[in-house]
């Protein structure tokens, strides 16, 4: 007679869901990588583009104080710095500052909507290139 039962031992690690898992957890842990490797190329960029325009690297580090020195650098009035906590205000406010960060370091319109649009890139250009900073005139 035949037995209903299988002498063969049953493996589950085949089940395609437990690849799918698999393949979902190393994608999320190389996605996080990727995105933790961009803010730390970011933060590098931004210290050295202070640098450039003779402040110190570490005011890139503090968030709002960031902001009130980027609007130093670039020679506006400081206290729109509080625009940034609008919603709406700030994204106006940061096209403004992208169009004055690429004049301040002698690029033109072009590079202005690349800082735009991809903001990490075109600030690694400004940082690492050789562009040299030159105080705007006061719009205050």
């Amino acid at each position: 007679m035949y037995s209903t039962y299988s002498t063969y031992p049953t493996t589950y690690a085949t089940s395609p869901s437990v690849g799918a898992g698999i393949f979902a957890g190393f994608f999320g842990f190389f996605l996080v990588l990727c995105i933790i490797a961009c803010i730390v190329l970011v933060i590098v960029a931004e210290w050295k583009i202070f640098t450039k325009a003779g402040k110190e690297g570490w005011k890139s580090l503090i968030p709002v104080y960031n902001a009130y020195t980027m609007l130093q650098i670039l020679n506006m009035e400081p206290m729109l710095c509080f625009l940034s906590l609008l919603p709406g205000a700030n994204f106006m406010l940061g096209i403004v500052m992208s169009v004055k960060l690429a004049k301040s370091f002698g690029k033109g319109t072009g590079f202005a909507i690349g800082i735009i649009l991809l903001e990490p890139i075109f600030e690694m250009i400004l940082a690492f290139g050789d562009a040299k900073y030159k105080q705007l005139p006061s719009s205050k």
